[in-house]
């Protein structure tokens, strides 16, 4: 399979290449932009694999989706070239608008009138896999699951892009028949993460003996999926998904976000305790919540499960404690060269007037 990955140098996206290239059956293109979350220093063991190959090209473009389309000439598109962040969606919406609402339109569109050209046997093939959150949903209560069949209630500027492009490939296959899957997933944890999420704030600012700030009372809720289980289920579902069909993928990992973070402080207690010997929970602060919090998340991946037998592997116990050594391991390589840029991990996402 000729597999085109919009979004491949980000976090969900390089963790689908690194996996997809562990197989023979994979040449893959990377498309990226290389805006400040997308980073090729996350496809070290890739970068000099015969069967991948990096353009740098922004889903905007039209003219360059086209030359790339007609080079590699794709079996398959899986996308997820997305602004993601929702504190960055607070400042400035209108870049979360142009790439996952227009850069989807002009992706979804090439596509169309490429695969409508194809010979027989490989137009039937062909498959177009959106990857999008269970942000679109919008919020729980204290129970209940999202299910793909949930309606779509988006509670900011970042999940309403998402939601809005959803219903665009939704109608490109009802419309035009172009062959889609969809998936909505939960919070992704794991190596490589951009510092602007969560845990590797969290992480790398209890590394540095820096206060940990969480929002309001760190009571909300999310289900945590590993990224590399989310990169097996969508490369089952790119291969045996049913076409027009949603699947949901969610690690069944419910957590509030002070859980979370002292999760991290009690492994960092265990293996980088702080010069004082305090316990790194003595960093935490809490913060105005963020505008519009939604409350909970939570995903029923039973569809996925039962139809194609997909099983996350690692439990949240595991993959905390792997993530966590990653970034205390990479601290000073990958996480340096992250932070040599223009972030620096200072809060987005509060309104001003």
């Amino acid at each position: 399979m000729k597999l085109i990955v919009t979004g491949g140098a980000g976090f969900i996206g390089s963790a689908v290449i690194r996996q997809a290239l562990k197989s023979p059956d994979y040449h893959i293109l990377n498309l990226d932009n290389l805006t400040y979350a997308g980073n090729l220093e996350s496809l070290p063991e890739v970068s000099q694999n015969p069967r991948y190959r990096f353009e740098k090209a922004d889903i905007c473009d039209r003219p360059a989706l086209e030359r790339i389309f007609a080079d590699f000439q794709p079996d398959a598109i899986m996308h997820l070239a997305a602004e993601s962040h929702v504190d960055r969606s607070i400042d400035g919406p209108s870049a979360f608008i142009q790439t996952n609402i227009v850069g989807t339109y002009q992706l979804l569109d090439v596509a169309r009138k490429y695969w409508a050209d194809l010979p027989a046997e490989r137009k039937a093939g062909f498959r177009f896999h959106h990857v999008s959150t269970d942000e679109v949903y919008g919020t729980l209560g204290e129970t209940g699951l999202f299910h793909e069949t949930t309606p779509y209630q988006p509670n900011s500027p970042y999940s309403a892009s998402k939601a809005s492009s959803d219903m665009l490939v939704r109608a490109w296959h009802h419309t035009y028949g172009l062959p889609v899957v969809t998936t909505n997933c939960s919070n992704n944890y794991g190596p490589y993460q951009f510092p602007e999420k969560l845990i590797p704030v969290v992480t790398l600012n209890a590394l540095a003996g820096k206060r940990l700030p969480v929002y309001g009372k760190g009571e909300n809720i999310r289900d945590w999926l590993y990224v590399d289980d989310h990169a097996r289920a969508l490369l089952l579902v790119l291969q045996k998904g049913r076409l027009g069909e949603v699947y949901n993928v969610g690690g069944r990992n419910e957590r509030t976000n002070l859980e979370v973070v002292h999760s991290i402080c009690d492994i960092l207690d265990e293996l980088q305790p702080l010069a004082d010997g305090k316990p790194h929970r003595s960093l935490i602060e809490f913060v105005k919540d963020r505008p519009g919090h939604d409350l909970r998340y939570a995903i029923d991946a039973t569809k996925l499960e039962t139809e194609l037998g997909w099983r996350a592997q690692e439990n949240f116990a595991t993959g905390i404690r792997k993530t966590v050594a990653w970034y205390l391991e990479n601290r000073s390589t990958w996480c340096a060269r992250i932070l040599d840029g223009s972030y620096r991990m200072e809060r987005l996402g509060v309104i001003t007037k």
